[in-house]
């Protein structure tokens, strides 16, 4: 069930380097805001549900606005929903540098991630239409590894600023970082439903009615992907405690922890691109995928077993490239199988349903943590993970021989398509 459409003569990589650098930067001032205002409230002796109801706030919308937010990326010119989410979020940054309440913090940050909402299935159903299919892991990679630049650099600046300014400092950086974004929105030259007469660079066809639940394949890698993140996503709550009153870590070492999963996505998604290109069929992607969600689980699992905080660093650099890896590869299973009129959708969906999950595990994270200590929490998250990651296994290898089964010309083609250079 692979989808086909006109590709760009040429790849323009100089729209995929504007992408990604208006991304590298924002999500750096998002991780910055994020970790500021979690230390925050971690300082002032806030528990766990504040901490969890904060990351709530930050997914809630992406989950309850992705019907409307994905026809919005499908329907709407890409360049005025990138320019004006940008122009929202600054403002909204700013006015959360002089908010003061936890109940009005939370709130902000809802409104905040409401541009997200908008802007992330706009900028990942743009990517693939700058790029020429052989490209497009090059391109994938590109766009994770300024993502994960971002969340690389703002934790830990969070960490030094928080303890040297407070949080007013980096919450105006954010504000800040979104100029990039609204710049990017200005200068990209491929555009999705411009009203111009400008046509995407991959446009092709009439629109499709895609539906996710018409595709086994994408429906088995979207519940994988959820299911696990429910299952483990717990421990976003509890790692700032575990790090910081189990571990005895300060606040420059929590961040510094986080930057270092973050710094093994980005040489994930560069070393196990090529494989992702290589794959012989859209099967191979998504068994490579599950394969990649147990070991991330593995590696949390390990953590809970650490006597020292710097002992987090291999097994949580390990965790991160596998991390990065998976994520090359889910994009490649969207863009390859998904047409290009109802990629916004796509992303939407699958989004809303990879954050929702995380909402599962916020919640469960800080309603759990009152209960129970940290150190066991982080082992009950990881073998909670496994366990998902072992029961969605199995209708997911069904997923994929019954694709194979149907369509062993496609694979076949797949297997053969020449490289670019």
């Amino acid at each position: 069930m692979s989808f086909t459409s006109a590709e760009p003569v040429r790849s323009r990589w100089g729209d995929v380097y504007l992408a990604a650098g208006a991304r590298g930067i924002s999500t750096c001032g998002d991780f910055l805001a994020a970790t500021a205002l979690a230390l925050a409230l971690q300082t002032a002796g806030a528990g766990g549900l504040a901490v969890s109801g904060l990351m709530l706030a930050a997914v809630l919308p992406l989950v309850v606005l992705a019907p409307l937010t994905g026809r919005l990326a499908d329907r709407v010119d890409s360049r005025t929903l990138l320019v004006g989410a940008g122009v929202g979020q600054a403002a909204i940054c700013f006015a959360l540098a002089f908010a003061d309440g936890t109940a009005l913090i939370i709130a902000l940050v809802a409104l905040l991630a409401c541009g997200l909402a908008v802007t992330q299935p706009t900028i990942a159903a743009l990517v693939p239409e700058m790029v020429r299919r052989d490209d497009l892991p090059r391109a994938t990679a590109l766009n994770q590894t300024a993502g994960s630049v971002g969340v690389l650099v703002g934790p830990a600046l969070a960490g030094l600023l928080v303890g040297e300014f407070g949080t007013k400092i980096p919450l105006l950086i954010d504000g800040a970082s979104y100029l990039a974004l609204i710049v990017a929105g200005l200068l990209v030259r491929t555009r999705r439903n411009a009203g111009s007469g400008v046509k995407p660079a991959a446009a092709g066809g009439s629109r499709v009615a895609w539906r996710l639940r018409r595709d086994p394949m994408v429906l088995a890698v979207t519940a994988a992907v959820a299911a696990t993140v429910a299952g483990v996503g717990a421990v976003g709550v509890v790692e700032i405690f575990f790090v910081r009153e189990t571990l005895g870590g300060s606040a420059t070492a929590f961040g510094l922890i986080q930057a270092t999963w973050t710094a093994g996505m980005l040489a994930g998604a560069w070393l196990l691109a090529r494989p992702a290109r290589r794959a012989a069929d859209d099967g191979a992607l998504v068994n490579g995928l599950v394969l990649m969600l147990g070991l991330c689980c593995v590696a949390v699992l390990a953590g809970a077993a650490v006597p020292a905080v710097g002992w987090l660093v291999p097994l949580w650099l390990a965790g991160g490239v596998l991390n990065g890896g998976l994520n090359v590869f889910l994009a490649m299973v969207m863009a390859r199988r998904v047409p290009a009129d109802a990629r916004g959708r796509a992303f939407a969906v699958q989004g809303a349903a990879i954050q929702g999950a995380s909402m599962f595990g916020f919640l469960a994270g800080g309603l759990l943590l009152e209960a129970f200590a940290p150190r066991p929490f982080v082992a009950v998250c990881g073998l909670a993970g496994l366990v998902v990651v072992a029961v969605i296994a199995v209708p997911v290898t069904r997923a994929v021989r019954r694709e194979r089964r149907r369509q062993p010309a496609t694979c076949a083609a797949w297997a053969t398509s020449p490289a670019s250079a």
